[in-house]
């Protein structure tokens, strides 16, 4: 998502032209002056005549092809199948990497935690109100037909998300009022002055489309047509739900901007669908598949001895993870009667037992996740601290006791699967919240039982679930797993038709109100397609969302992000899972790669590139 939220990877680059500024952006730099670059905070690393990121690599050679299994994605897409193209739309399944045919205003720095420089953008500047955003595109800017990219398509792209985009897109536009082409090459983009001051930073990384192109073909409609775009790749080969390949446009305007040198590297990326991961290990196995990421312990605990590892032709290793907040959670569907007492939600989570989970499925290769900001400052600890007590006292009468003690953590069990101290308090709360038994079963005042149905893609988190199923059941729970197919995962997700799923997403360094609010805010409750799959609706989250959105500085953020955590844990509609330090990989030893990996991203695809020599000494040249 965004929340992974993975954030849209365009090309990047910065104005050779632009002024070198004084380089703290919003704070200091004075309005109705060019930037070649913006930061939420702080300096930015790269000055305005800078030649190339230094995780890039702009000597490596281009060529071969990058068959991958894609960790992560963003919008609406799958990664078991696909039936559109259309990556932006609320709708339909679309397969990973999409985005890499399409531009931005501008493209995150992976090396720092919120920066963003100029691509299609050649410089942008700040009104004095700080309500209005001027762009200067790059006149040499050209769609992959050869036509030009003028601020009437951006104009026309930012109208369109906002209307009709994906709710990530959707509801981070809420506040802009207007998006208008004030010639060719300027364009401005108007907030409504209710928006917070880095919504910016996630608007201008938004796709650029060709006014053209959905002028002639609608939007929302599901078809597997390649749409035009101005990225490093262009869509070629497609098989519909099987496979697609990536070309890389050797004529790319951008090649030799700044920001995109030393990135883009593989004539091909391609991608291969598997319904099922055992399909695709062994596809990996054969060579088939040249990277993947492994996400099932158990297989990177016993099933990493075949020959091409042994023998040195895959490497199997593991990569620092980036320094962002991660969740993997599971969401309990507030929009059915039977979870909105919270004491049921905390029931159905006294019935997991991690402790036995990461001994006897896991081999011991995660850590319990308390938060939804894991792995971060914004996950609080302990008791509140004053500056956070600033922010929860005003709305005291509005939140749970709980929020003003120590901060939440998920029950620890004895480790033994079925722990009777943690089962015997879930049946205690459920009995609070009016459920008896009656017959073996959980009912309430009118005989209805409770019912909780875990909802899944991945038959591998099958045997995640069954133990957490039995105890729920020993507690008198009817519960139950149903494992569907991608596609009715996707449709079920988007349309809440649900009791309980499962999310994983990493957030950006510096999350934005936006970005929260697709999660957590009311407004996101209801609008189908959004990742507020609990349907958490509480106007105190809603307020501490906005002090999110207003805060200052560094320190000031870490604050309202500590509130915000706190109250979200003592509600439980998410129950934390866990998480692990880093990046499982493996790969077929025909890549180079610049080390370290940046701290704030690991795209591979982009980053790395195919090397001869290597490749040839393992019979893959």
């Amino acid at each position: 998502m965004h929340p992974s939220r993975r954030r849209f990877l365009a090309g990047s680059g910065a104005a050779l032209a632009a002024p070198l500024l004084p380089r703290r952006i919003f704070a200091a730099v004075p309005a109705n002056t060019p930037l070649h670059g913006l930061s939420a905070f702080g300096d930015l690393k790269y000055p305005a005549d800078f030649k190339a990121f230094d995780y890039a690599n702009p000597d490596a050679p281009k060529g071969g092809t990058f068959n991958f299994a894609p960790p992560n994605w963003v919008f609406n897409q799958n990664t078991q199948t696909f039936n559109t193209l259309n990556s932006f739309a609320p709708r339909g399944d679309a397969p990973p990497r999409m985005e890499l045919c399409f531009d931005a205003l501008m493209a995150r720095a992976i090396d720092e935690p919120d920066a963003v420089y100029g691509l299609l953008a050649e410089t942008v500047t700040i009104s004095p109100d700080g309500n209005s955003f001027e762009f200067q595109l790059r006149p040499e800017a050209r769609f992959h037909d050869g036509t030009p990219v003028t601020a009437d398509d951006v104009a026309f792209s930012f109208k369109l998300l906002k209307e009709q985009g994906h709710p990530n897109l959707m509801l981070t536009l809420t506040e802009l009022t207007d998006a208008a082409a004030l010639d060719e090459h300027r364009l401005r983009l108007t907030f409504s002055g209710r928006h917070s001051q880095r919504t910016i930073l996630d608007s201008v990384l938004f796709p650029v489309l060709s006014k053209a192109y959905y002028t002639a073909n609608p939007f929302e409609s599901s078809d597997l047509k390649p749409p035009l775009g101005s990225g490093p790749y262009r869509v070629g080969r497609v098989r519909p739900g099987q496979s697609i390949e990536y070309e890389r446009v050797e004529a790319y305007w951008g090649r030799d901007l700044p920001v995109n040198r030393g990135q883009y590297h593989f004539d091909r990326i391609r991608i291969d669908f598997y319904r099922e991961r055992q399909a695709a290990f062994e596809a990996f196995k054969k060579g088939d598949i040249s990277f993947r990421q492994e996400f099932t312990s158990r297989l990177w605990a016993t099933a990493y001895d075949f020959p091409a590892v042994v023998d040195g032709r895959v490497v199997k290793r593991e990569f620092p993870d980036e320094k962002r907040p991660s969740m993997q959670a599971v969401a309990f569907n507030l929009r059915r009667d039977r979870f909105k007492d919270v004491r049921v939600r905390r029931g159905l989570t006294m019935c997991f037992d991690f402790e036995w989970a990461n001994r006897n499925l896991f081999y011991d290769a995660y850590l319990r996740s308390q938060s939804t900001f894991e792995r971060s400052d914004y996950k609080a600890e302990g008791q509140p601290s004053v500056e956070e007590l600033a922010l929860l006292d005003p709305l005291r009468d509005k939140l749970p006791p709980e929020v003003f003690g120590e901060a939440v953590m998920q029950p620890v069990s004895n480790g033994s699967g079925r722990d009777r101290k943690l089962l015997g308090a879930a049946s205690k709360l459920l009995a609070e919240a009016g459920w008896k038994r009656s017959g073996g079963t959980l009912v309430d005042d009118k005989g209805e039982r409770l019912t909780v149905e875990l909802l899944d893609e991945d038959d591998s988190i099958l045997r995640v679930f069954a133990p957490w199923v039995d105890n729920m059941r020993a507690v008198g729970i009817d519960a139950s797993v149903r494992l569907i197919d991608a596609a009715q995962m996707q449709a079920r997700q988007s349309d809440f038709d649900f009791d309980v799923v499962m999310m994983a997403l990493s957030w950006d360094a510096t999350p934005t109100r936006e970005g929260l609010e697709t999660l957590f805010h009311s407004r996101s409750a209801n609008v189908p397609s959004s990742r507020n799959l609990p349907g958490t609706a509480d106007p105190a989250v809603d307020a501490l969302i906005e002090a999110v959105g207003q805060t200052k500085d560094r320190q000031g953020l870490i604050v309202a992000m500590r509130a915000l955590d706190r109250v979200l844990r003592a509600r439980q509609d998410w129950m934390p899972c866990w998480y692990s330090a880093s990046h499982r990989a493996a790969y077929w030893d025909m890549f180079g790669f610049k080390e370290p990996k940046p701290d704030y991203g690991f795209p591979v695809e982009t980053l790395w590139w195919f090397d001869k020599d290597k490749a040839a000494k393992i019979g893959k040249g």
